[in-house]
Formats: C-alpha cells, sequence, structure tokens
C-alpha cells in the first residue's frame, strides 16, 4: 500500500543556514542516476539512464576549446565524454560522477552473469557505488504463426536477464544503499511478471534500441543528439524509470504503474522523515515504532480528506476506519475500540502511516499534559509556518502563541471557567497545529530512587550526588513487562491492566494478611541493607500500605517509566502516585523531560 509525500516541504527551517543543511542531507540521500541494462544473445545492452544531457551547441566558425584529459576541471566547464553525455560540475550536481562512463562500459559491468541473478548487486568504482538487483527472465518460448507458412515457429527471446541500477556516491549510508536496492528490487519484480504475461519488456527494449540505432546514424551524419532524449517521450519505461528518479530526488515517495497495472509503491524514509537540516534514521524510527504502547495516540499530519483522497482504490477498509476515527484525544487502545478493529491491526495500521510520514506518535491530549517550545521550532516573525496560523486560526498570530509555552506549561493552566467551549476547544486545536510542524514537545514526569550514602561506607560523603543515584539504582530489579490493557487520558478514572489482576491487584486487598508482608518484603530484599533502613524510616513507611505500594512500584524509580507509562502498567490514578512521590520525596527525585519514544518525532538526533 502506498502514500502520496509528505509534508516535509511545507515545513521551513528556521534559518538560512538550515535550509543549506537540509538541502546537503537530501542532496546525499538523492540518487546520481537511474540506468537499465540487459544482456542476453546479442550481447550486453545499455537501454536506458537518467538524466541525461548534452552538450550546449557550439556556434558555427567557433574553435573547441583545447583541454588536457588528465587537467583538474575547477573552472566549471562542461566535460565531453565518449557518449556525448555530459554533466555539468556544479557542486549540487553529481552527474558528472557517472558521465565517465560510456555506455558500453556501464552495460558490461552492469549487466552481470546469470548467476547473481535475484541477489543484491552493488559495485563500486571511484567515487560512484552502483547498487542493482539483476533479475533473470525465465518465460517461455514465443510461438509465431505466419500467414504463408502456418506452421508455428518458436522464438527464444534473446534478452536473458535485465537490472535496474541506481547510482549512489561511495560515501552513501548504508541504509540509504539498502532502501535503492529494496527499490530495484520491486521495480524488477514487476518487470518480470509483464514480461511473462505479455513480453512488456523485451517490447519496451526494442523500442529503444531502435531509437538508439536511428540517433546512432544520424549522430554519423554529423547531427549529435542524445538517443535517451529521444527516447523518453516515445518509451513508456522510460518515462517510469525518469519519475522513480525525479520522486526519490524531491519528495522521496516513488509511485508507479508498471505497463500502466502493476503499482510499485516505495518510501525512502530519509527525505520524509526530516525535522530541519537532519533525518531520522531508518533504524531509530524502527526502533520507536517497536515500542509503542497502547496509551500512545496517533496524530495524523494531514486532514483526514486529503488523507483519503491520497489511499489507492484497493486500499484496506481498516485503513479507512482508523483514519476516520482517529483523534489526538484517543490513545491507540480507545482508537481500536472506536474503530472495531483488533489492537494488533491497529498498532500495524498506525506503523504504516508513521513510516509513510502520514502521521507521528504522541500522548494523547489530556489537561494535565505538559508542553514547552521546541528548541528546533521556527521562532521568526515573518515565516511560512506564522502566515499558515494566522490563515488557520483568524485572529491569532503564531509568536505570541509559542510565547505562552516557554516555559513548561501545562493545558490545565489556560482554563478558563469563564471562556466558552468553543474557545477551549480551539486552544485543542492549536496545540495539535503546533504539534503537527514540530513546534512543541511534551514532558513528562520521571522519578529516581537517591538514597543517601551511609556514613559507614567510605569515600561516598563527598562523591558526586550523580553517583548516588546510581548507587541507588544500582540493584533494583527489572521492570516487568507491559501488557496491554484499556488505558484513559484522563485523571478522575482509573486505568485497567488485565496483568494486574492476580497480581498487583492482590496488594490492595487484606493489606495485613502474612502474604502481601513478604511479597513486600521481597520487593525491598533487592536493595541494599542501607537503603532498606533509609526507606524503613521514613514516616510513611509506617503505613503498611504506602510502603506496599511504594515496595511494588520500586522497579519504576530508574528514571526510565514515566508518570503516564505507571499509571497504564499498575492501574493507578495520577493523584495516587503523585501523593505517594511526596510521601516519600526524600529518597525520591522527580524530573521531567521527553519520552524518548516520541522524543524521535519532535526533536533532530544529535
Amino acid at each position: 500500500m502506498m502514500l502520496n509525500p509528505s509534508l516535509a516541504e511545507d515545513r521551513p527551517s528556521i534559518c538560512s543556514d538550515s535550509a543549506d543543511s537540509a538541502q546537503r542531507s537530501g542532496h546525499k540521500t538523492s540518487p546520481i542516476s537511474v540506468i537499465l541494462v540487459s544482456s542476453g544473445s546479442r550481447g550486453n545492452k545499455l537501454l536506458f539512464r537518467y538524466p541525461f544531457q548534452r552538450a550546449a551547441e557550439r556556434p558555427p566558425g567557433l574553435p573547441a576549446k583545447l583541454r588536457s584529459p588528465y587537467a583538474l576541471n575547477t573552472s566549471g566547464d562542461i566535460i565531453d565524454d565518449q557518449d556525448g553525455d555530459s554533466r555539468d560540475q556544479s557542486p549540487l550536481n553529481d552527474e558528472q560522477l557517472v558521465s565517465g562512463f560510456s555506455d558500453i562500459i556501464l552495460a558490461t559491468i552492469l549487466a552481470t552473469k546469470s548467476d547473481m541473478c535475484g541477489k543484491k548487486f552493488e559495485l563500486k568504482i571511484d567515487n560512484v557505488r552502483f547498487v542493482g538487483h539483476p533479475t533473470l527472465l525465465q518465460h517461455p518460448p514465443i510461438i509465431q504463426v505466419s500467414k504463408t507458412d502456418p506452421s508455428p515457429k518458436r522464438e527464444m527471446p534473446t534478452m536473458i536477464l535485465f537490472n535496474v541500477v541506481f547510482a549512489l556516491r561511495a560515501n552513501a549510508d548504508p541504509s540509504v544503499i539498502s532502501c535503492m536496492h529494496n527499490l530495484s528490487r520491486r521495480i524488477a519484480i514487476a518487470l518480470q511478471h509483464e514480461e511473462r504475461r505479455c513480453q512488456y519488456l523485451t517490447r519496451e527494449a526494442k523500442l529503444m534500441l531502435a531509437v538508439q540505432d536511428e540517433i546512432t546514424t544520424m549522430t554519423e551524419n554529423g547531427n549529435p543528439q542524445s538517443p535517451f532524449r529521444q527516447i523518453l517521450p516515445k518509451c513508456k519505461l522510460a518515462q517510469d524509470l525518469k519519475e522513480a528518479y525525479d520522486s526519490l530526488c524531491t519528495t522521496g515517495v516513488v509511485r508507479l504503474h508498471i505497463n500502466s497495472w502493476l503499482e510499485v509503491s516505495f518510501c525512502l524514509p530519509h527525505k520524509i522523515h526530516r525535522i530541519g537540516g537532519t533525518y531520522i534514521p531508518p533504524e531509530a524510527l524502527e526502533r520507536s515504532l517497536k515500542a509503542i504502547r497502547p496509551y500512545h495516540a496517533l496524530l495524523l499530519l494531514e486532514n483526514e480528506k486529503s488523507l483519503l483522497n491520497q489511499l489507492p482504490l484497493d486500499c484496506s477498509p481498516a485503513m479507512v476506519r482508523l483514519i476516520r476515527t482517529c483523534s489526538a484525544v484517543k490513545n491507540l487502545q480507545q482508537l481500536a475500540q472506536d474503530a472495531d478493529l483488533a489492537l494488533l491491526q491497529i498498532f500495524q495500521i498506525a506503523a504504516h502511516l508513521v513510516y509513510w510520514g502520514k502521521a507521528i506518535i504522541i500522548y494523547p491530549l489530556c489537561e494535565n499534559n505538559v508542553y514547552m517550545l521546541s528548541p528546533h521550532a521556527n521562532i521568526c516573525l515573518y515565516s511560512f509556518v506564522a502566515d499558515q496560523f494566522a490563515l488557520q486560526f483568524p485572529g491569532h498570530d503564531l509568536p505570541s502563541m509559542l510565547a505562552k509555552f516557554s516555559l513548561p506549561v501545562s493545558l490545565a493552566e489556560f482554563r478558563n471557567p469563564l471562556e466558552a467551549p468553543a474557545q477551549e476547544a480551539q486552544l485543542i486545536h492549536m496545540v495539535v497545529w503546533m504539534l503537527q510542524r514540530r513546534l512543541l514537545i511534551q514532558l513528562h514526569t520521571y522519578v529516581c530512587l537517591l538514597v543517601p550514602p551511609s556514613e559507614d561506607e567510605p569515600g561516598m560523603r563527598d562523591e558526586d550526588p550523580l553517583l548516588a543515584t546510581r548507587v541507588g539504582c544500582r540493584s533494583l530489579s527489572t521492570p516487568c513487562a507491559i501488557s496491554f490493557g484499556s488505558p484513559t487520558s484522563s485523571d478522575d478514572m482509573t486505568l485497567t491492566s488485565p496483568s494486574m489482576e492476580n497480581s498487583s491487584a492482590e496488594l490492595l486487598t487484606n493489606g495485613d494478611s502474612p502474604l502481601n508482608k513478604r511479597m513486600t518484603e521481597t520487593l525491598l530484599a533487592s536493595l541494599s541493607e542501607n537503603e532498606r533502613q533509609v526507606i524503613l524510616n521514613i514516616p510513611a513507611a509506617q503505613n503498611q500500605e504506602d510502603l506496599r505500594m511504594f515496595a511494588r512500584l520500586l522497579h519504576y524509580f530508574r528514571g526510565h517509566h514515566h508518570l503516564e507509562e505507571i499509571m497504564y502498567n499498575e492501574n493507578m490514578r495520577r493523584s495516587q502516585l503523585k501523593t505517594l512521590f511526596d510521601k516519600f520525596r526524600s529518597v525520591l527525585v522527580v524530573t521531567n523531560h521527553e519520552d524518548p519514544i516520541i522524543s524521535i518525532f519532535q526533536s533532530p538526533m544529535e
């Protein structure tokens, strides 16, 4: 399934330096050229290459400028190669990297042997890296019947294999190389299918070779022309390859219909997932998608109507239902219930939308959410983003709105009981609009156990407090696995988590039973003797219910689990946790920072 380009082009950077950085970064991820070669009974042939550019014709009577072939091109002149396919020598145009390879050389090195078909092809020569997926054609011989000779004749296909190759820079990122190979493989599979069905590739190859022969004849008569320029308007396959190249260099989203029939969809995440001049590595994106939890929410980056119009006709009905039901105030568990879909299916569709740059993962909007201005936000008074905000929300300006989030502030602080409900709804829409454009980041509450060192421990009294924090956390048990449940973004309702029905829930009933006392002692046994004594000497520890709750939550006090995650896992209210933190504040340190799972969609990685 496939979606159209993302909104990356609509999010300008803070300054011109950031724009230049983004352009250079995007330039590194773009291919230099796309090449189609074939091999068969007539030898190796270069069928098509793009981009192509002819050297500018010299005025009549102007002598050609002689130049040493060993001299460096430092003046920006145009270099003529053997096949007449030249490139400009500008810094942002690296097509000259492959201009030195003639058609014969490219056909020889890129049309591999049959043994390498069906495998990844990667070849590095100087500053160029060629990536493709050579494919073997295994179709039955063509039977032809002549009017004069009614007996059928078997004609063996002349093409044995083909290879769609993308030329990259030699220092291209391995993830970019892998993505380009994936696209080459997808195009090869579609071409192989159409060749078996109707000999589509054979027809297109014959057309390309015929044009090349015609142009070669004209070139010999003194009229130099690029054969590939003449092939482009006549050949559908050449147009598809050009479209793929242009899409990779601009939006990163490729959508082809091979032979106007088979759809080939591809997404280059380096182009789509970009914040300022920095792109999100695919590995980090995959790790974040694997860490999605039911208490997270899906925030669409486009409006519902626009997104639905981009879906193909044969898309999954579940995708349509999710898009129509999706809301920034609903977590994934609630979204699954409202859309009548399985939670696992919701996760899969959400990951698909995020990967294609159509959505990001956030925490559901509620009045307890704390937001602040992103350090990478565009705060210019006169910017494209500010103009968009003014058009979307008449009577409001973006700089004034961002100024309210200069310091961390919760949405509850904006609530005014005297205001009309429509104004509160407009505030939510503004926050959603700013989250979509990465202008705000959300801060979560994390808790660390910090027990003062004992006087008997030498060298601990004058140590760095951070070291004491690590000592206090050194022996905590590993947190239990997160289970699915029915979280809610409201602070006044109790979360439900099925995993707690038979374990943690028992600690809330029959609190003075011997079993609960032993369980509490077992949980505290992971601490050192000094840590246990300090905790037990706290006045709140004299209350067995508070002590049991503290022991039950002990493995969360390592600074790796935010408040909302603890609420979901342990089926507790926010007020309960905050009360417990206050009672044991002498050994607990509360901090606020981003959730690493969703921060990847809000701030560029350093």
